[in-house]
C-alpha cells in the first residue's frame, strides 16, 4: 500500500480515474532504464521521478559542457565536466528522494545493455548516437522489453513507441534502415531549440507512464513535431515483414 506521505504527494495523479492507487503502485513498482541525459533526458527523469517511479537506471558517458545549458536544465554552471549521469541522479535524490537511481557512466555497448535492459520494465532512449539507437531497438526486441524513442533537431521533433511484446509493432529499423552512411543532422551541425526538446521529453515521459499503468499506447505511429509552426502531425508505419530486428530478415 502507498504511505500516507506518497499519498499526498502523488494526489493529482492518483486522483485520475485512469491512474489511481493501483497505477501508483505499479509506477513505484517499476523501474526505468534512460539512455542519454541530454536534451531528452534531463526533462524525461524529471517527470518520471516526481511522478514516483521507483528505480530509475540513468546511463550516459559524457560530462557536462558550458554549450549544453542552453538547454539541459538539470545541470548549472557549477557542474561543468562533471558526468552527466551522476549530477543528473544528484539533483533527481534532491527532487524526490524516494526514488531509487542507479548510474551508468559509460557509454552502452551490447555487454551492458544484456546486463541492465532485462532488469527493466521500459527502456527510454534519449540518445542522440544513432549506432547506440540502432543496439537498443535490437536489444529490447531481444528482451521484449518496451522502447520509448526521442529525437530533435533544430525546432523539430520525433517520437515512438516500440513494443516487442505486440507482434504487430514496427521497429526502429523498420522505420530507419540501417546503412554504412550515418545521418550528418545533429545537435551540433543544425542547432536546437531546447523548448523542443522538453516537447518530445514530455511525450516520452506520458508513453512511459501509460505503458507501466497499463494504459493503452499507440504503436505503428511516429509523431512528428514541428516547433516552428506549432504542429504536430502523425504517420502511420508498417512493420516490414524482412526487417532484420523485428521481421524474418530474408
Amino acid at each position: 500500500m502507498l504511505t500516507n506521505q506518497e499519498q499526498l504527494r502523488y494526489s493529482r495523479q492518483i486522483i485520475l480515474n485512469k491512474i489511481g492507487i493501483e497505477g501508483q503502485l505499479k509506477l513505484r513498482n517499476a523501474t526505468v532504464l534512460i539512455v542519454g541525459m541530454g536534451g531528452l533526458g534531463n526533462p524525461v527523469s524529471m517527470y518520471l521521478a516526481a511522478a514516483g517511479i521507483g528505480k530509475l537506471i540513468l546511463a550516459d558517458a559524457d560530462c557536462v559542457d558550458i554549450s549544453n545549458l542552453q538547454r539541459q536544465v538539470l545541470f548549472n554552471e557549477n557542474d561543468i565536466d562533471s558526468n552527466k549521469a551522476d549530477c543528473a541522479s544528484e539533483k533527481l535524490q534532491q527532487q524526490n528522494g524516494d526514488v531509487n537511481i542507479e548510474v551508468v557512466d559509460e557509454m552502452m555497448d551490447t555487454e551492458l545493455c544484456s546486463f541492465y535492459i532485462p532488469q527493466v520494465d521500459v527502456v527510454i532512449d534519449c540518445t542522440d548516437n544513432i549506432t547506440t539507437r540502432y543496439m537498443l531497438n535490437r536489444s529490447c526486441f531481444e528482451y521484449k522489453k518496451p522502447l520509448i524513442v526521442g529525437a530533435a533537431t533544430g525546432f523539430d521533433g520525433q517520437q515512438l513507441v516500440v513494443d516487442s511484446r505486440d507482434e504487430s509493432s514496427a521497429c526502429y529499423h523498420c522505420l530507419f534502415p540501417e546503412t554504412n552512411k550515418p545521418p550528418t543532422n545533429n545537435c551540433q551541425t543544425v542547432g536546437i531549440m531546447g523548448p523542443v526538446l522538453a516537447m518530445i521529453a514530455g511525450m516520452q515521459a506520458l508513453q512511459t507512464i501509460k505503458l507501466l499503468t497499463d494504459n493503452p499506447v499507440q504503436l505503428n505511429q511516429l509523431n512528428i513535431f514541428d516547433g516552428f509552426n506549432n504542429q504536430w502531425q502523425q504517420m502511420t508505419l508498417k512493420k516490414q515483414p524482412k526487417c532484420t530486428v523485428c521481421g524474418d530478415g530474408s
